[in-house]
Order: structure tokens, then sequence, then C-alpha cells
């Protein structure tokens, strides 16, 4: 059996602006097995990387607040720890790769030194010779020549920036890396090589992964389950067959698959979800989705649809499975 290794239970997060009160996350559960990636998806705004700031704990200090909910990682929760207890997560067991490369790396540091950090404050107990070599060895890794440790990020291309941050990253061979739209900056040739070889490292050094991207395409190459996030919930959860070959899905996941591109149909213009995705500080009643969902019915305006369980672990918060019956 699958060992768990992280496991968010409940997580509600807010963020206090001038507004008021934006509810980002909103009592959201998923669990991350080990060895195993989770793809999570959504558009931009539904609370993908404030997921991700939870769980390194790393939200805006004086606007965002975890409310409620547990973060469990390796049998301890994360919110009970102090900062000083964080810091040794982050990075030794716990590592991300941030969306944009370009801001992730200090321009006045040559990246040798960037990646040596981790082993200065991780592992504390290394020769300085065997840190050296150390960096050698993961610059080759991630298909960088050892002998550009002495340059300096700009230097670089986006793709070999990207790779130094995953090089960094995966420096203290931590038990979980998230990959925060890890392939955004680049084009989809170093897409495709970037996130090839994210996949050889973590079956190399048994890393789990939290693979956070909009990206379907990803999803279904990469993802071993996937979770579909909207307005700060999980609308849908199950393993990537569910997900992409399943008949039964949420109204969000199939306006997300039919704004994809079909090679076998000429169409004149793409198929979007109408509608704008909801403000956090003015959330909907009832379900979060309904004022963009083709198949409202009247509980979705007032009623918030429970998770249903329609096969295995694939979950589908909507009021059109409350029944178990199927819905194309």
């Amino acid at each position: 059996m699958s060992q768990e290794l992280l496991k968010i239970k409940n997580l509600e997060v807010v963020y206090k602006t001038d507004r008021g009160t934006a509810h980002v996350l909103n009592n959201i559960s998923f669990s991350i097995n080990k060895g195993e990636t989770l793809g999570l998806v959504g558009e931009t705004g539904a609370g993908k990387t404030t997921t991700a700031l939870s769980i390194m704990r790393l939200l805006p200090k004086k606007t965002g607040f975890i409310k409620d909910g547990e973060i469990i990682f390796d049998g301890k929760n994360l919110l009970n720890l102090t900062e000083a207890e964080m810091r040794l997560i982050r990075g030794e067991s716990i590592s991300m790769i941030f969306q944009d490369p370009m801001s992730s790396l200090n321009p006045i540091i040559k990246i040798g030194e960037q990646i040596r950090e981790s082993f200065e404050i991780h592992r504390p107990d290394m020769g300085k010779e065997d840190m050296n070599k150390k960096v050698e060895e993961i610059l080759e890794m991630v298909g960088i020549p050892a002998s550009r440790k002495n340059d300096y990020p700009h230097q670089f291309s986006g793709g070999m920036k990207q790779r130094v941050v995953i090089a960094m990253a995966l420096a203290c061979e931590p038990k979980l890396l998230i990959a925060d739209e890890p392939t955004t900056a680049l084009d989809v040739t170093i897409q495709a090589q970037v996130l090839y070889m994210m996949g050889e490292l973590k079956d190399k050094l048994g890393t789990s992964m939290l693979l956070i991207t909009h990206d379907l395409g990803i999803v279904s190459q990469y993802c071993d389950r996937v979770a579909v996030l909207y307005g700060g919930e999980i609308l849908e959860y199950g393993t990537a067959e569910d997900i992409f070959t399943g008949k039964d899905h949420h109204p969000y996941t199939m306006g997300l698959f039919g704004s994809l591109p079909d090679l076998n149909k000429r169409t004149r213009r793409l198929s979007p979800i109408n509608g704008m995705i909801p403000d956090p500080l003015n959330l909907p009643e009832g379900c979060v989705f309904h004022p963009r969902c083709p198949k409202c019915i009247e509980k979705c305006k007032t009623i918030p649809p429970q998770s249903i369980t329609v096969a295995g672990e694939h979950k589908i918060m909507c009021h059109l499975f409350g029944k178990g019956e199927s819905h194309e």
C-alpha cells in the first residue's frame, strides 16, 4: 500500500485587505502519497499558489492567515511548528520551484554559491570540498556543465535558469517537491525538456511532487492524481484516469476540457468558459461555480454542494451527482 506523505485536511486561508477579507481557500482536503505526483489544476486566481505557500508556511505575514485546517507532513502538523522548525524543513524535506526563474535567483551571486547555500544551511557537517563536489554533481544532473558553477544568472537562458532553480530545489533530495507553474515562462520545446528532466529526477530520488499548472496536457502526462481547484474549493478529485477517461465530471472540469483545441475538428474559435472567476472578497452563495455553470439548477444558487464519491477515489462536488447518477 502507498503511504501518505502529505495530507491537507479542511484547509481555510484568508487574506486581509483594505477592501475586506478575501476567502482564498475554503475547506480543501487532499493527500499525496510517497513517490506520487498530484496535479493541482485551475484558472488563474483559483488558489493554487496560495495552497503551495500554505504548505511552505510562506504566506504574507501581515495579510495571509491560515484560519483553520491541518497540514500533516510525514506525520507532523506543520501548522504547530515554530518558524525555526519550519526553516529546517524548507529546502531539506520540502522544496518549492517558484513560477518565475528570473526572480528566484539572486542576480549578483554565482549560481554555484546559490546552490551551495542549501548545504550550508541543512548539511553544516559537510566540508567545503564535499559541498563544491555536490554542487557540480547536481548541475550535471540537471544538464548544466559543472564548469558553469561560477557563472551569474544573467549568463543563462530562461530554460537554463529554470534548470538551476530545479537544481537548488533538489539539492538536499527533499521528500516533497512543489512545482508552481514550472514551465510557464518557457517555450514549448524547453518546456518538454524541463518536464522530462523533472520526471526523471523525481523517479531517481523517489521524491513526491505537487505539480501546479493550468495545462491539462502536462497533467495527463505526468500526474498520478488530479485535484481541480476553483474559487478556493476542490470541485473534482481523483486519479488521472478518472479525470481524463472517466464518464462523470464536474461541469467546470468539462469546461476546461472544452476550452482545449481539438486537432481532429475544424473550428473558428475555442470554447471558453463564459464569465469570470469569482472575487474571493464576495464569493457567490451556494455552489461557487453556479454563475458560470451551463447546468445550473435552482438549488445550486443557494445550497453549497457536498463532495460525492462517484467511484473509488473519484469525488465530485456537484448537486447533479447527489443521487449517484451519471451525467454525460
